[in-house]
């Protein structure tokens, strides 16, 4: 679906992005780790369209970003940011109702199947019952759970998570998560910056090391989640092993010594 062709970025006199390639694909949910400021909320604004590479080219379905309208983009490409504030006393339905937009011709009110889409998601997400409460009375990790099931009722090719489950607590953000991947399992394309590395395990049947703005690898899993790996770029000592329990690849730390 996206294929980023040699793109570089930079914020003044910083790079921030330096000649990446990647091609992600449909149907698969890929993982973006990496140490802090490293690129990977960069990558995401320049894969939706927020950003432009200074050089190289973000390419989706063989078409360049630039070519697209944002309302276009926005029925093909969904964003859960890290952080989302809002002040004006919306209900979180209609904050959900929001991603619907891109698909309501202009000056037409929401139809029926609108209004269908948003009850759904609103139960997916466990939402039913905050659906009437204003969304900046919610808690940070409440608030989330509803820009969550917005980009659902975007109901798009790829949606893309920006940490999206920073603020959550663990049960939330195993209920997100599994929602994501049955959108990835579903044949769509899911894109995920995520800190926890042991959910990127869990989740992620590709993943995308960055460091210093640069690829230093990827591909799948099981091949990318390597000792070697988390110490050439996080410089921690670790053991990757596949845990009977959760059925997935689990990462398990060494403490620093304590002086």
């Amino acid at each position: 679906m996206f294929e980023l062709a040699h793109i570089s970025f930079a914020h003044g006199a910083k790079t921030v992005i330096d000649d990446v390639s990647l091609r992600l694909t449909r149907g698969c949910f890929y993982g973006i780790i990496g140490p802090n400021g490293s690129g990977k909320t960069t990558l995401i604004d320049l894969l939706t369209g927020h950003l432009r590479p200074d050089s190289g080219r973000v390419l989706l379905d063989g078409r360049d970003l630039r070519d697209f309208s944002r309302k276009a983009l926005a029925r093909r490409i969904a964003l859960v940011p890290q952080d989302f504030r809002i002040n004006f006393p919306y209900s979180c339905r209609e904050v959900v109702m929001m991603g619907r937009y891109p698909h309501i011709p202009r000056f037409t009110a929401p139809a029926a199947a609108d209004r269908q889409m948003v009850n759904s998601v609103l139960r997916q997400a466990s939402l039913t019952e905050f659906a009437h409460r204003p969304v900046h009375q919610l808690s940070g990790g409440e608030r989330q759970r509803v820009v969550f099931a917005r980009s659902l009722a975007q109901d798009t090719e790829a949606l893309l998570l920006d940490e999206a489950t920073a603020n959550l607590d663990v049960h939330h953000a195993l209920a997100l998560l599994d929602l994501a991947a049955g959108r990835a399992a579903a044949g769509r394309l899911v894109v995920a910056v995520l800190q926890d590395i042991n959910l990127a395990a869990m989740y992620c049947g590709r993943l995308v090391v960055m460091q210093e703005g640069r690829v230093f690898a990827h591909g799948p899993l099981d091949e990318v989640l390597t000792e070697q790996t988390l110490h050439a770029v996080f410089k921690v000592k670790a053991r990757v092993a596949r845990h009977a329990f959760s059925g997935a690849r689990q990462v398990v730390f060494q403490r620093e010594a304590v002086v």
